[in-house]
């Protein structure tokens, strides 16, 4: 007996878990809660980290060529004839003097230990570059954030308008079924033709198709919603309504403003001039002398061992100066082509500040648009509202006509969905608003 409890209590809680399990799982998502879903599992802002990855590993690259380099060579030669056995596998044919023995089987070692001393600003420069380079790499990951955040947004609030166009749609519905019995009602006793039964089911019919879209758009919207977030594409999603009126507090000036400050494109834009003229360093590096130091050891015998009867070594220290002395002008023409670099990306930033004005410009223009329409579509529902009650009253009076209640159900639900397109414009705007002036959200 106390097993069977025991069987039964444990059944009961896994029950009840998998219960409260599933219940979560249906909870709807937050906006918050979308954006942090959108930048764990985006493969874009994946491949734009892995960028900042590899351009960390050229910056490590660029530091080892101020170290010094150490090179090995290990080599064996057979001769024809037995040779002289000298320093760095040297051959002379015959004997050499000063060895007592001579050998066809000649193995040779070397090492080298190369420092350089000064390179004419290279390694400085492509260090610098490289250095550039991580940041510039860390800019396109916060321009994938903010991308991915505004498509997030827009794509949440068009979920969220698709499923007001619903709402709108099964309400219109009810609407014309309710009207649709009062006409049949008035026709049985008389009161009405044949012909206002017949205009409500036409109505009625229309606008279960006009349901049927809008369900369909919700559907399509959800789903796209689920390929951002890269879920399954039929999983089943349900957001927070944060459909809501929320006045941007900045005027154009001042959000313009922070666009130039903020965006990661124009700091972006800086680096790459700023790598452009690291490279007219690297370039300018050719009219300069190199100057290092090497440290060689060598040692030759007749054994794979280096230590035969035969056996030659010595070390030697060497500071070596090398400069170009003629190139037929190719230093020249390296410096001239990255100058012309320069301006270009000099350029390429002036065009990407003008495009952001723009940018923000009609970002805030249309927010405005969205703002006044959304004033309009307001006090339109309030006067749809009454049109309609007064034309229902009106029907049942018999003073006004089947097609007046019709039309005033078609604009109440006209706008409605004025209002909610209107409030889900202004969001969105606001949002790409926001974008354009380099903000993340929240």
């Amino acid at each position: 007996m106390k097993m069977t409890w025991t069987v039964g209590f444990i059944l009961l809680a896994i029950f009840a878990g998998a219960t409260v399990w599933g219940q979560a799982s249906q909870q709807p998502l937050t906006l918050e809660e979308s954006i942090k879903i959108a930048l764990e599992r985006n493969l874009t802002l994946r491949s734009a980290v892995m960028g900042v990855e590899g351009s960390e590993f050229r910056r490590k690259e660029a530091i080892t060529n101020f170290l010094p380099l150490w090179t090995g060579q290990y080599g064996y030669t057979r001769y024809d004839d037995p040779t002289a056995v000298g320093f760095g596998g040297a051959v002379v044919r015959g004997i050499a003097t000063g060895l007592a023995a001579t050998s066809r089987d000649v193995f040779n070692f070397n090492t080298t230990v190369l420092q350089p001393v000064f390179t004419g600003g290279l390694n400085l420069a492509n260090y610098r570059f490289a250095k550039l380079g991580v940041d510039s790499s860390k800019a396109s990951v916060e321009r994938a954030k903010r991308d991915i955040v505004l498509a997030v947004r827009a794509g949440y609030f068009n979920i969220i308008r698709a499923d007001k166009f619903v709402d709108v749609g099964k309400q219109a519905v009810k609407q014309f079924e309710a009207q649709l019995e009062v006409a049949k009602a008035f026709f049985d006793v008389g009161i009405v033709p044949k012909n206002d039964v017949l205009q409500a089911e036409v109505r009625l019919a229309n606008t279960r198709q006009v349901l049927i879209n809008a369900e369909n758009a919700l559907a399509t919207a959800k789903a796209s919603f689920n390929m951002l977030l890269r879920r399954d594409i039929n999983t089943p999603l349900e957001v927070v309504d944060i459909l809501a009126y929320k006045p941007f507090p900045l005027g154009f000036e001042a959000a313009l403003e922070e666009a130039l400050q903020q965006r990661p494109e124009v700091k972006a834009a800086q680096l790459n001039i700023d790598q452009a003229k690291e490279n007219v360093k690297v370039a300018r590096s050719g009219f300069f002398p190199t100057i290092s130091l090497a440290g060689n050891y060598g040692r030759a015998s007749d054994e794979a061992g280096l230590n035969g009867d035969i056996t030659d070594e010595r070390w030697t220290i060497q500071a070596l100066a090398t400069i170009t002395l003629w190139n037929w002008g190719n230093t020249l023409f390296k410096v001239g082509e990255n100058k012309v670099r320069v301006n270009q990306a000099e350029d390429s930033k002036t065009q990407l500040i003008e495009s952001i004005i723009l940018e923000v410009k009609d970002d805030y223009l249309n927010m405005q648009v969205a703002e006044k329409n959304l004033n309009v579509a307001e006090k339109s529902i309030e006067s749809a509202d009454e049109n309609l009650r007064m034309n229902e009253e009106r029907y049942k009076y018999q003073v006004a006509t089947q097609t007046d209640v019709l039309d005033a159900v078609v604009l109440q639900a006209q706008a409605k969905v004025n209002y909610y397109g209107a409030l889900s414009d202004f969001n969105i705007a606001k949002a790409q608003l926001e974008r354009a002036m380099g903000r993340m959200y929240p």
